[in-house]
């Protein structure tokens, strides 16, 4: 049995570009079924605001490849895809 405090200090490792995530800062959790449904990491963050949020990347249960003893590796889109999906939405919109 893994706990949510041992995953927390594992590095996040995306394997279609080798880029380190950062690590686990919350989880979704669906409490009726008892399930993690998603990791939330750390995005990239904008221009420096104390009140600005930071974005947030959130990797589906799906999306975790393995979990090993230093390191969760997931399969997520390339930051570039989701940036440039982000801008087409927000032009569409």
């Amino acid at each position: 049995m893994i706990k949510i405090s041992d995953l927390r200090i594992r590095d996040v490792v995306n394997i279609l570009d080798g880029r380190k995530l950062g690590h686990i800062i919350d989880i979704d959790l669906d409490l009726e079924n008892g399930k993690v449904m998603a990791l939330v990491l750390p995005g990239r963050s904008g221009r420096f605001n104390i009140f600005s949020r930071r974005e947030e990347v959130v990797v589906p249960w799906n999306k975790i490849v393995r979990i090993g003893k230093d390191v969760i590796l997931v399969e997520v889109p390339v930051a570039n895809e989701i940036e440039s999906r982000r801008k087409d939405s927000f032009i569409g919109n």
